[in-house]
């Protein structure tokens, strides 16, 4: 199956969407303090994986963002060419 890069970053941005989106309502739902209703075991080291995952997801719309740019200059050097 052949892709050209901008599905391919599309499809980088809608998983870093959805990545971010399932970090943040994991970041929402956690107590903050101990008086808090729900876990009463809560400790700071649970909020890490959420904010990694956020800084991922940061990172693969940077990249996505580089493809689409990159894709858009070939595009236009292509049409140079050919005028």
């Amino acid at each position: 199956m052949i892709t050209n890069p901008s599905t391919s970053a599309l499809n980088l941005i809608h998983s870093a969407q959805y990545k971010a989106a399932d970090a943040a309502h994991t970041l929402a739902t956690l107590p903050v303090a101990k008086d808090e209703v729900g876990s009463t075991e809560f400790s700071s080291t649970d909020m890490l994986k959420p904010i990694l995952s956020l800084k991922e997801a940061e990172l693969e719309t940077s990249a996505a963002v580089k493809i689409l740019e990159v894709d858009k200059e070939n595009a236009g050097a292509l049409f140079d060419a050919m005028v």
